[in-house]
């Protein structure tokens, strides 16, 4: 008798053994954008514009907070308005990151080591995995911000302060959303113009850069395990001169950042602020493919399925677009 509960005791011990190494370790999902902006006044003969310059990393960290994988990316609308105060840029231009421009983005020719911008992105996630997010902010750089150390400036030359900014941010941000060790990371963007608007001699006009932000991660089976939705709107105003009037200094915060700041609570039909209804489609596409995703009816860009109605009443076509777009460069 007592060898039989031997035995059991053993292959039970065994079996939770078996079970303990098939089960994946649950990791964390981060997201991060560091946003800056520049602005010139028109003069005559010059357009104004204003520039945005908008570094989104992704990230999965591991119990120990080691970066288990990373992705890095930007995305940099730009508007031009005259010295009359008219919006002179196409303002149905859909813009993409430099990942998605590939050797379009062209820089190669000017890089000391021959390396387009998504080449040296790509060398940057490779050497920060596996590291602490303390050992990333020790990466010695100079002060234009790029790498001094040896192994990492043979690959990499592009100005990285702000990406280890935003590499910090999307750590410190990570979160237990049911991402599991050996899922894949994608990081999808887009940004378009909002509320374009001329000048007149009454009213300053204006032009916003509104950019999305989706990260997912992706089983073996194509099922989202988690998903992070976010977005940023820099604005800038200019009179009838094509001079700027609006302070453009920053800090630049995405609507997650702002919580309950963005203050959309009381127009929202269901008292819901946009950060709840972002993670509220997050949890709603977990367990779907991003075929699943695509595939959501949408009426005027709001869902028109009942259950995701109750808890999301936005517009979501651009959260449909880069959760498509995080899915094609997964890895």
């Amino acid at each position: 008798m007592k060898k039989i509960i031997s035995l059991l005791l053993c292959a039970g011990l065994v079996m939770t053994m078996f079970t303990a190494c098939g089960a994946k370790e649950g990791v964390k999902t981060g997201l991060a954008v560091v946003t800056s902006a520049t602005t010139e006044n028109a003069s005559d003969g010059k357009d104004g514009n204003l520039s945005v310059d908008s570094t989104a990393v992704a990230v999965l960290v591991d119990s120990k907070g080691v970066i288990t994988n990373c992705v890095i990316d930007v995305i940099q609308p730009k508007f031009n308005f005259n010295a009359a105060g008219e919006i002179t840029s196409n303002t149905s231009t859909i813009f993409v990151s430099k990942k998605e421009l590939g050797d379009g983005y062209n820089m190669r020719g000017s890089s000391g080591i021959g390396k387009e911008w998504y080449e040296q992105a790509e060398a940057l996630e490779k050497y920060v995995t596996g590291k602490t997010i303390d050992q990333v902010k020790g990466i010695a750089i100079d002060e234009g911000g790029h790498p001094t150390d040896e192994d990492l400036k043979s690959s990499v030359t592009i100005n990285i302060a702000s990406i280890i900014d935003a590499i910090e941010k999307a750590v410190n941000n990570a979160k237990d959303l049911g991402a599991k060790a050996g899922d894949k990371l994608g990081l999808g963007i887009t940004s378009t113009a909002q509320y374009p608007q001329n000048a007149t001699a009454e009213a300053d006009g204006a032009v916003t850069a509104y950019s999305h932000y989706g990260v997912i991660t992706l089983n073996k089976k194509g099922k989202i395990t988690s998903s992070i939705i976010d977005s940023s709107q820099v604005k800038v105003t200019f009179n009838a001169q094509g001079q700027v009037t609006s302070d453009m200094t920053g800090p630049f915060q995405t609507k997650l950042e702002l919580g309950d700041k963005y203050n959309m609570r009381g127009s929202s039909p269901i008292g819901k602020e946009w950060y709840e209804q972002s993670e509220a489609f997050s949890n709603y596409i977990k367990g779907k493919t991003v075929a699943d995703v695509t595939g959501i009816a949408l009426e005027n860009g709001v869902a028109t399925d009942k259950d995701l109605l109750s808890s999301v009443t936005i517009t979501i076509g651009d959260f449909i677009t880069v959760v498509e777009k995080a899915g094609a460069v997964a890895k």
